[in-house]
């Protein structure tokens, strides 16, 4: 699933996202709003790694849509 198609279907997505970090939150969720740019940085920030690591985590959890 390409980020146009994750974006459009942003509150069904959200549930997954969950799933897969649980420690953000729903408003880190609701501020990502489907924009990967703003997911990768709402996974560095909470889970403390590098922003390489949090893009490749992103990646592949869309990847796997």
């Amino acid at each position: 699933m390409n980020w146009d198609q994750i974006e459009g279907k942003w509150k069904q997505m959200k549930g997954s996202a969950k799933d897969q970090w649980g420690k953000l939150t729903d408003d880190d969720l609701d501020q990502a709003a489907g924009k990967r740019d703003k997911l990768v940085g709402k996974v560095q920030e909470r889970y403390g790694i590098a922003k390489d690591e949090a893009e490749k985590q992103v990646d592949s959890w869309s990847s796997g849509r």
